[in-house]
């Protein structure tokens, strides 16, 4: 079955770095389009960072110059490398993409989410 798995949440001090992973799991699977958003307590999802398959990217303000999303197509996986950690970064990071099946027959585009990790930023 097809399905996305997040790692690399934690806890970290400010001015620390992680690094998030999405790994697409399942049969014929490959990723077009990654996203990863974060939603904090008491506030609104926020788009974080994009990547297309052609390595296009796009960030949010509040991450430009600190984090960076890449992606590994031979392991069919993304990330999120995030430095200077802020204590404003504090949020459940969930991983968005659209992964295409190939069926043989046809090929299906769905989107999926993982299940989500928790970066908390704290001294």
């Amino acid at each position: 079955q097809v399905h996305l798995v997040e790692s690399g949440g934690g806890l970290v001090q400010p001015g620390g770095s992680l690094r998030l992973s999405c790994a697409a799991a399942g049969s014929g699977v490959s990723i077009d389009k990654m996203r990863w958003y974060r939603q904090a307590p008491g506030k609104q999802r926020e788009l974080v960072a994009e990547i297309s398959r052609g390595d296009l990217t796009n960030y949010a303000d509040s991450v430009k110059g600190r984090f960076t999303i890449s992606r590994d197509d031979a392991k069919n996986t993304g990330y999120l490398q995030m430095n200077s950690l802020r204590p404003e970064d504090t949020a459940v990071y969930l991983c968005n993409a659209q992964l295409d099946v190939d069926y043989t027959d046809y090929v299906s585009t769905s989107d999926y989410w993982g299940q989500g990790t928790q970066v908390t930023v704290s001294s």
